[in-house]
């Protein structure tokens, strides 16, 4: 893939383009918290094959941009992802949210419907309320970041990876060496702090109730981050949706069953709407 750095709101947004932007129709990835473009990196070459695919690092992560001055709620996330596609000339486009991605692509539908075909949500976060008033006012303390920091170097990326996966023997070197080395950029700290501050938290029933963009839901029967009695609930209320379920296979869906994800979105994306 290559990997391209635009300026859109105010930030430099990273993405990683691939495949035919002129015979095939266009694939948005967006990952999820604590992750980037890399997550994908296994989906990918199966995709590349029938679909113009771009994967956008959300920013703070990844190598886009980690500023104190952008606003990193997902309606304002949303509205930079739709803006650079609207840089690169890309009028029409599906797009699949994995975790946290899911949910700035259902913000995107609420934005730009007419420019959104078809919706995959991968063990889509949602139904979370915004963070408590404490911990809103703690993320302006001068101290915060350096909290998250250690408060996430408890587990480590080894320990964050057992957690999302289910099978372990997936998680070898390159693996941990691709989700550490966002971290090793300091700046990420403060702008996680900003991110738990303007985060406003998922759609509301009622906004999802609205949607009437076809939506394929893919999760797994072990997702210790996000259970999949979420998947059956988003599943019911959203209007047209469809729930796949892979057996034993945990959070980290794109990673553990990059050709299965593939064919039920192959699947999914050439059927007629």
């Amino acid at each position: 893939m290559q990997g391209k750095k635009v300026w859109i709101n105010g930030i430099r947004l990273y993405y990683e383009e691939s495949g035919s932007s002129s015979t095939a129709q266009t694939i948005v990835l967006l990952h999820g918290f604590l992750s980037s473009a890399f997550s994908f990196r296994m989906l990918v070459p199966y995709l590349e094959k029938d679909f113009h695919v771009l994967s956008i690092d959300l920013p703070p992560f990844g190598y886009s941009d980690k500023t104190k001055k952008f606003h990193y709620s997902y309606k304002n996330m949303a509205a930079t992802v739709l803006r650079l596609l609207e840089v690169v000339n890309v009028e029409r486009f599906s797009v699949a949210g994995h975790s946290m991605g899911g949910q700035i692509a259902l913000n995107m539908i609420l934005q730009s419907p007419k420019n959104i075909d078809k919706v995959i949500l991968l063990s889509s976060s949602s139904y979370y309320s915004r963070a408590k008033r404490h911990h809103i006012l703690a993320s302006y303390l001068p101290f915060f970041p350096i909290f998250i920091k250690h408060y996430l170097s408890k587990t480590g990326v080894i320990g964050n990876l057992k957690s999302v996966v289910y099978d372990q023997t997936l998680i070898d070197s390159s693996m941990i060496e691709g989700y550490a080395q966002q971290f090793e950029d300091t700046r990420i700290f403060p702008a996680l702090a900003r991110l738990l501050r303007h985060r406003e938290g998922d759609l509301s029933i009622k906004a999802l109730q609205s949607i009437q963009t076809p939506c394929l839901l893919i999760w797994g029967d072990h997702d210790k981050i996000v259970p999949l009695n979420i998947g059956k609930r988003l599943a019911r209320d959203l209007p047209h949706a469809r729930l796949v379920v892979f057996k034993e296979t945990g959070h980290l869906v794109p990673e553990e069953r990059p050709k299965e994800v593939y064919q039920e979105i192959q699947f999914f994306l050439n059927l007629s709407t």
